[in-house]
């Protein structure tokens, strides 16, 4: 569940807001927070079928690729056009080691793909579907792989634009196969996931 609160970018900077989620995520360890498109995002924990679909995605990727990791410890990362948007994504998929030393919120130039699963709340559409796309595209991230549990689908964006996130997406129904574009290289057969929507 995200809420969000409204803010003009130009009324807090990033510094101010990396420090208050420092703080707010120190004092309460349920709740991740984001910054995208000038407004702060209040990530609380997940449910488990949401869990179980990042460990389904985890394995999947560990078997097609073990030189990488995906990361799905809300690893934050610094997005949007010129890096003024923080985010912390349900997984991240990048080389084994990428993000030894970078700290909350680390620098997209090696990341591979970026992960969101909807969550069942009032802001997952325009957060998962319209806002991260565009945040993600800007800062370059070749994939931005949607589990979209409302519309039992799977949404691949590639092809990065600064200008406008992404230039491709290619939707598949829940259970079928989906390719993930190079530089990921991984097929994914989605049936199993469906046993995880509740």
């Amino acid at each position: 569940m995200t809420v969000m609160a409204e803010r003009a970018s130009s009324q807090l900077s990033v510094a101010m807001f990396e420090r208050i989620a420092e703080f707010a995520e120190r004092e309460d360890e349920t709740v991740r927070f984001e910054f995208i498109d000038g407004r702060i995002g209040i990530k609380k924990v997940t449910n488990g079928s949401h869990g179980e679909m990042a460990m389904w995605l985890v394995f999947r990727c560990k078997q097609a690729r073990p030189d990488l990791t995906l990361n799905t410890t809300g690893q934050g990362l610094k997005v949007e056009a010129y890096r003024k948007g923080r985010a912390r994504p349900d997984a991240v998929l990048a080389p084994v080691g990428y993000f030894n030393g970078q700290g909350d919120w680390a620098d997209p130039d090696g990341v591979l793909m970026a992960v969101e699963i909807t969550s069942y709340d009032s802001d997952t559409h325009n957060r998962d579907r319209v806002e991260k796309p565009r945040a993600y595209g800007e800062a370059g991230i070749p994939v931005y792989l949607l589990i979209d549990r409302d519309h039992l689908s799977v949404l691949v964006h590639s092809d990065p634009d600064p200008e406008v996130g992404y230039r491709t997406t290619h939707m598949s129904k829940l259970g079928g196969k989906v390719t993930l574009p190079d530089p990921v290289g991984i097929e994914l057969d989605t049936e199993e996931l469906k046993r995880f929507v509740d």
